[in-house]
């Protein structure tokens, strides 16, 4: 009797100590977060400056689409089901000014932001100070999760030429096919069945270049993709390959690939001379131990429906690129 006691007893013990016995699942969709907040501040000027900042849209998409989509949720209905959210941003008045960020709190995967301030005026000014901080938190947390799902469905990426002629690793799901793969160029293709035409696809090109000043790769992004679309992405009749779209500006930001400088590119792409068009993520990469420019680039076409999803699966397989 003594040893089932024991037994019991380190059994519960053990699972006081394990997380991943005690959290159920997070649940939610990718890019929403739910905000649990008095409904009374939601309908003032906390909720107004909280809509516009989540509301703000992406660049590079064809429809409207904001960054992230949100919900609001009075804090006397947070239980239940409800704390099983995979991204809470908590605001509250308190004493004190407060910004915590928690992970697995009540399930797993879960990202909360705790935002604190000591009256209206106070959490709308710690809001306007970390509101850039949290819409990074809360895309970097969904980015992770996204990648956690295709490392259990991941393609062996080590069977691709191109991957292994320039040393890289990328997590992709296995619902991507080869459409080209020279040893030099990538291009793999997944089918979405989405859209009027039921001929949506995702797609993803992976080649390098040599290497330019920094001061340069900004501004060559556009000329280059078209000259990879002309050699390697043809349209339905001779004459027509990808190109940036001439009507749409893309942006580019400064960002960071596997520990290394590099630049993000959002924006539209379109078949010259067709109709076929739609937006691109684009990271190249700064690769100066090898003198070179990695490019990874991923592309949507689903016509008539929203695309901020598609585009969000493409980005956490380009942040999951290394080196190896």
């Amino acid at each position: 009797m003594r040893i089932l006691y024991a037994l019991l007893f380190l059994a519960l013990f053990s699972c006081k100590g394990n997380d991943a016995y005690i959290l159920n699942p997070s649940v939610g969709k990718i890019n929403k977060i739910l905000i649990v907040t008095k409904t009374t501040d939601w309908d003032g000027n906390i909720g107004k400056s909280m809509r516009n900042t989540f509301g703000e849209l992406q660049v590079g998409l064809p429809q409207p689409e904001p960054i992230l989509s949100v919900s609001q949720l009075d804090p006397r209905g947070f239980g239940s089901m409800m704390k099983y959210h995979r991204n809470v941003l908590f605001v509250t008045k308190a004493e004190k000014e407060a910004f915590v960020v928690k992970r697995d709190v009540y399930a797993r995967p879960q990202t909360i932001i705790y935002l604190q301030g000591t009256n209206e005026q106070s959490i709308l000014n710690m809001f306007e100070k970390r509101k850039s901080d949290i819409v990074k938190t809360f895309l970097a947390s969904d980015v992770r999760y996204v990648q956690g799902l295709f490392e259990k469905e991941r393609l062996d990426d080590s069977k691709y030429k191109t991957l292994e002629n320039l040393g890289l690793s990328l997590t992709i799901h296995d619902k991507f096919k080869t459409v080209d793969d020279t040893g030099e160029f990538l291009w793999l293709r997944q089918h979405l069945l989405s859209g009027i035409a039921k001929t949506g696809s995702n797609n993803i090109l992976v080649y390098s270049l040599p290497l330019m000043a920094e001061s340069k790769i900004a501004e060559s992004i556009s000329r280059i993709r078209d000259s990879i679309g002309k050699v390697y992405i043809p349209g339905s009749r001779e004459g027509m390959y990808m190109i940036t779209e001439e009507a749409y500006t893309p942006y580019t930001f400064d960002t960071e690939i596997a520990g290394k400088k590099a630049f993000e590119t959002r924006g539209k792409w379109e078949v010259k001379n067709d109709f076929m068009a739609g937006p691109f993520l684009n990271y190249t990469i700064v690769d100066k131990e090898k003198n070179r420019l990695i490019v990874f680039e991923g592309f949507t076409y689903a016509p008539s429906i929203n695309k901020r999803a598609f585009l969000f699966e493409l980005e956490a397989i380009g942040r999951s690129l290394k080196f190896k």
